[in-house]
């Protein structure tokens, strides 16, 4: 079983990055969609990110705080969340290795918590 991977979690296997993790040696960004699809993401291809409020609070109190937007050449990942600080260092020093949601009923026990990671491609698949 590879460890690495934040496929498998229970509540007792949680970690304080079970959301994101961060690795010195990676070339890429894993992001695991809420759609069920996973996403490999090169950093060579990396644009800007963007951190703004989740605009959804003005109308839902319980909406996530932030919203991070990470621009790549050929795709759009948008994250809501709260602790995104963390996602934007991982991603300025290109050591960001994925995201991952978690189930908002462990929102308090995380640092940083992705509440949902939807992707999207921008320009046409080669």
């Amino acid at each position: 079983m590879n460890t690495n991977q934040p496929d498998a979690a229970s509540p007792s296997s949680f970690r304080e990055d079970f959301c994101a993790g961060r690795n010195a040696k990676v070339a890429a960004l894993q992001v695991f969609a809420d759609d069920q699809r996973r996403y490999l993401l090169p950093y060579a291809q990396f644009l800007y990110t963007e951190m703004t409020p989740n605009p959804a609070l003005e109308k839902q109190t319980d909406a996530p705080p932030q919203k991070l937007v990470i621009c790549f050449a050929q795709a759009e990942v948008m994250v809501l969340g709260s602790g995104l600080a963390y996602l934007e260092r991982g991603i300025q020093q290109y050591e960001l290795e994925y995201i991952k949601p978690a189930d908002r009923r462990y929102a308090a026990s995380l640092k940083t918590h992705v509440v949902s990671a939807t992707v999207t491609i921008t320009k046409d698949q080669v």
